[in-house]
């Protein structure tokens, strides 16, 4: 469809990890993965799609302290 082989997917794979860094790539890594996982919970119809924040509100309760104003 769009022609995509090994090579451009290198590239794309290096262009990625220069913007975002060797420490980030995990962690969008897994928020693809629970993203297209919740595409296709929401595409069969299934209602248990998962919705969590993440580090926005710590143990107590309260806000994350990166995030004063509590803007996300």
């Amino acid at each position: 469809m769009f022609g995509f082989g090994i090579p451009e997917m290198i590239i794309i794979l290096v262009i990625v990890l220069v913007v975002f860094g060797a420490g980030k790539l995990p962690e969008i890594g897994g928020a693809m993965g629970k993203s297209i996982r919740n595409f296709k919970k929401a595409a069969e119809g299934k209602e248990d799609i998962e919705i969590k924040a993440t580090s926005e509100i710590d143990a107590n309760g309260e806000s994350d302290p990166k995030n004063k104003q509590g803007v996300v």
